[in-house]
């Protein structure tokens, strides 16, 4: 069908009245299989590729509610005699067609979130397949956004509708029909939301129109390639936008834009001054912006942010900070690069974005104001590592994001931060940066305009810097990323002589090399085997292990503290 008469149809009965599901103050609990991203891809669910779909979504704010259509095509992987998508089962679907055939409600089910589609004749593989779902619903509420995620229903100062999702954590199927899985990707999107007059829909990739519908409703077209499926976004507000346009390096023109409330003029547009610095940084130290074909932006949300592929969320008030630059802005569009561009194959391996994310905090801070404001960060980073499980949990072990005792949620930015920091020392700026590079864009020399984004794992990062550096890095990431127990220095003094050695629950010896500061100068031991010695020039002579703090390791302070705020 179509994509305007998928608008059409959408937007006809756009502001109509309809009755909740159920009242609004006593909503069904999140469904089970609907709370949990990457579930194992199974069954036809792990046998569909998503080349292409057309979303359109009309937004009801005053009933919290929403009505969909998507029209797929689907590529089957094998022979197939069904479909499945993820979907909360909130929602009510009310039409599914195959290939323009409608099917009998009997011949489709969602009764856990898992819409399974029976087709009237089998798929065969490679031959596409045309899919049509009208869904609606009173969509998942966020509790804590973005943390505990879904739709954030909220209002201006001065009273109009503001609306906005994050669904990292639970996935797309909080608001679409898809396939909710970390390694899945959707090689087109059109997205359509149709919102109040007076309102405006920021979308991802490149805004292809607007359309008034006469019935005092507006709907605007977005297009976009290899969105993320978390990434897919509706940010709705009376928005105002301010632009300007980035010349790069690489030598194409990146259209910037901050779609923000009225009266925020003025700090949109500093911090769109903002980011064209940090595009620069970003693109000299790792490589070109990945969507630089569609546009880098930002919405202002009710919520403080989120990673949304190039209409990134931003709540963070446009306050000036001691740092000279918004962090959360920072933060956030360094995701295009670690999150949109390289993206993790399963949330286990979810490090890979926010661990090398937050380690571009600093990294901008050295660059932007000196070594002393990137060390200073680093180590309120460390007070945060708390290291109770691994960082990589066993595959088919799905971790828990909001598990204040296993605390993996904040590792998985710290301690993965902290890595990075670590992984610099050991094999150096020449090394890990184009590393960094080739895990982020499969080549070492990437072209702006030929660029899509890869699913990698931590073992693929493991391969690229071993290829890199000739060493044999598995009892680095062993210790680091699959055992729980940070490192621990065993220091022990006979004399003049002091022992070092190196502690951990893994089977390979932890050679990580070790500074030790003895008066003004430092030696550096190999740690062979995990082991090392030195001969003071007295038994009474001071000396530093790591003296420039640079190997993420057990802290005993820094665990009385946290056990101290944690009250354990």
């Amino acid at each position: 069908m179509k994509l305007k008469s998928a608008i059409a149809i959408v937007a006809a009965g756009a502001l109509a009245p309809a009755a909740s599901v159920w009242a609004q103050g006593n909503p069904p609990p999140l469904a089970e299989r609907t709370a949990q991203s990457d579930l194992p891809l199974e069954g036809s669910r792990g046998a569909m590729q998503i080349e292409h779909v057309s979303l359109s979504i009309a937004v009801h704010p005053s009933q919290k509610r929403i009505e969909g259509t998507g029209f797929y095509s689907v590529v089957p992987q094998a022979d197939l005699s069904e479909l499945q998508f993820d979907l909360d089962p909130r929602f009510i679907v009310s039409r599914v067609e195959i290939d323009s055939v409608e099917i009998a409600s009997s011949d489709w089910g969602n009764p856990d979130g898992l819409l399974t589609i029976t087709l009237p004749k089998p798929a065969f593989a490679n031959e596409p397949v045309m899919v049509w779902i009208d869904y609606s619903g009173v969509p998942h509420e966020a509790i804590n956004p973005p943390w505990e995620g879904g739709f954030v229903w909220s209002q201006t100062e001065d009273g109009q509708p503001w609306i906005a999702t994050a669904v990292q954590g639970e996935g797309c199927d909080l608001m679409w029909p898809c396939i909710d899985h970390s390694s899945h990707r959707i090689d087109t999107l059109d997205l359509m939301v149709t919102v109040p007059d007076g309102l405006v829909a920021a979308g991802n990739g490149r805004q292809i129109g607007t359309y008034d519908n006469g019935n005092g409703t507006t709907t605007f077209q977005w297009q976009a390639r290899d969105p993320s499926n978390y990434g897919i976004a509706l940010q709705i507000g009376p928005y105002e936008v301010a632009r300007r346009d980035y010349r790069s390096s690489y030598g194409n023109t990146i259209p910037l834009a901050f779609w923000h409330l009225p009266g925020k003029a003025e700090g949109a547009q500093r911090l769109l001054g903002e980011m064209a610095e940090q595009i620069a940084f970003m693109e000299a130290t790792f490589g070109p912006y990945p969507f630089g074909d569609e546009k880098a932006g930002v919405a202002e949300t009710p919520h403080l942010g989120m990673e949304h592929q190039t209409i990134n969320a931003y709540g963070n008030g446009f306050r000036p900070e001691a740092y000279g630059h918004d962090w959360l802005l920072q933060h956030e569009f360094a995701h295009e690069w670690f999150a949109n561009q390289l993206r993790n194959a399963t949330v286990n391996h979810m490090w890979l974005a926010e661990g090398i994310t937050t380690w571009t905090q600093p990294l901008y801070l050295e660059h932007a104001r000196g070594r002393m404001f990137y060390d200073a960060e680093m180590w309120k980073l460390r007070q945060r590592v708390w290291s109770r499980v691994p960082l990589v949990p066993p595959e088919g072990e799905l971790p828990d994001y909001s598990d204040r005792e296993a605390m993996w949620g904040d590792d998985i930015y710290f301690k993965g931060s902290w890595i990075m920091h670590t992984l610099r020392y050991l094999v150096g700026d020449e090394a890990l940066f184009p590393a960094i590079t080739r895990l982020t864009y499969g080549t070492s020399n990437p072209v702006s305009g030929e660029i899509r984004p890869l699913t990698r794992t931590t073992d693929d990062f493991r391969a690229i810097l071993e290829d890199i550096t000739a060493e044999d890095l598995r009892w680095f990431f062993d210790a680091y990323f699959y055992e729980a127990d940070l490192p621990r220095l065993d220091i022990r003094q006979d004399g003049a002589m002091v022992s070092f050695e190196w502690i951990t629950p893994s089977d390979l010896p932890f050679e990580m090399p070790l500074e030790v500061r003895v008066g003004s100068s430092n030696r550096t031991l190999m740690m062979a085997g995990g082991r090392g010695e030195i001969t003071l020039p007295s038994a009474e002579a001071h000396f530093l292990p790591d003296p420039d703090n640079r190997i993420l390791k057990y802290d005993a302070a820094v665990d009385a503290w946290q056990n101290r705020e944690t009250g354990d």
